[in-house]
């Protein structure tokens, strides 16, 4: 049952979106009803501190196809922010300036389960918590028992308070590395990401041997 009287609820959904998919959408959406949010952000990054920017598309291809992908859908927006400061994006500095921007506003940050367990390597992340709700929706692949509050490396009372977010969603087993093997090979995309994005990812070329 969702919360009454609460303040705007804003989540943000981080990543490379590379490219961005309807599992993304999807998480978004689910999110956005579990919580009861007002909208979502959608924040790319410019570089991301735990993964290897091998075969990253530029920044500006995909901030242009998430903009494709949420056109038309008034409960997204997208953010720049991440983008404009450059060099590697670590959340905590998005929620510090987030929370500048936006005064009296709860923050509801969007992770998949497959990053609870590197939640404790996340820069000054105590005080990421003390910023955020973390918000978790289960994925496919994920194992119960990464689910559970003691496989989340953090002092108390952060694994409780992180566990008791988590929510199951659709479970959508798409996923930006599976797509950019199908683009290079020319085999189809249609269905696994937004229809304006299957056409960008066509116009561009991107993604090809």
């Amino acid at each position: 049952m969702n919360e009454l009287n609460h303040p705007p609820r804003l989540g943000i959904l981080g990543g490379t979106f590379n490219p961005v998919h309807l599992g993304h959408m999807i998480m978004a959406q689910d999110a956005m009803e579990a919580f009861d949010l007002s909208r979502v952000l959608f924040m790319p990054c410019a570089r991301p501190p735990h993964k290897p920017a091998t075969a990253l598309a530029p920044a500006h291809h995909r901030f242009a196809m998430l903009e494709a992908a949420i056109e038309g859908d008034l409960r997204f927006e997208l953010s720049d922010m991440e983008l404009q400061r450059g060099g590697i994006s670590y959340t905590i500095d998005t929620l510090r300036a987030l929370t500048a921007e936006h005064p009296g506003v709860e923050l509801f940050f969007i992770i998949g389960a497959d990053s609870l367990g590197e939640l404790h390597l996340w820069r000054e992340i105590e005080a990421l918590l003390a910023l955020c709700r973390i918000v978790t929706m289960a994925r496919p692949g994920v194992k119960p028992e990464a689910l559970q509050a003691n496989a989340i490396n953090l002092r108390d009372p952060w694994p409780e308070q992180i566990h008791a977010d988590i929510r199951v969603g659709h479970l959508v087993e798409v996923s930006s590395t599976d797509i950019r093997y199908r683009a290079a090979e020319g085999m189809t995309i249609r269905y696994l990401v937004p229809p304006g994005v299957d056409m960008y990812i066509a116009e561009h070329s991107l993604y090809r041997r």
